[in-house]
């Protein structure tokens, strides 16, 4: 018996090992530099697309001020963008769900257009 229990735990360990060599292959080292763990602010995202890709300028708004500028330029197929969209509800619902429903009216009432459709991008 104590035969059989050390062949099934060393077919865990094995199996341990494989799964654990598997999520090794699937994992990714990602960078940060100092400059962008910065981050940059935005308080409106203008969303555009063609048949190819997706284009996301965002844009920090200043009260008072005429002009705003485009902060950062994100592009991507519409396969990322999909996932991008799918994460952002997740994230979304995690945070609601411990911090409360998140108002929206606010955008509404200082009339900042949600020009989510948008004209389209030229690629």
């Amino acid at each position: 018996m104590a035969h059989h229990q050390q062949q099934n735990k060393n077919q865990q360990d094995e199996q341990y090992q494989t799964d654990q060599s598997q999520q090794d292959e699937n994992q990714m080292n990602i960078e940060l530099s100092e400059e962008m763990a910065e981050g940059t602010y935005s308080n409106l995202a203008i969303i555009t697309h063609s048949n190819a890709e997706f284009v996301f300028d965002f844009i920090r708004v200043m009260p008072g001020l005429p002009k705003a500028k485009v902060k950062s330029r994100i592009m991507m197929n519409p396969e990322h963008a999909k996932r991008l969209y799918k994460a952002l509800g997740d994230n979304i619902e995690k945070f609601e769900a411990q911090n409360g429903k998140i108002k929206d009216s606010e955008a509404k009432e200082q009339g900042i257009p949600m020009n989510f459709g948008g004209p389209t991008a030229q690629a």
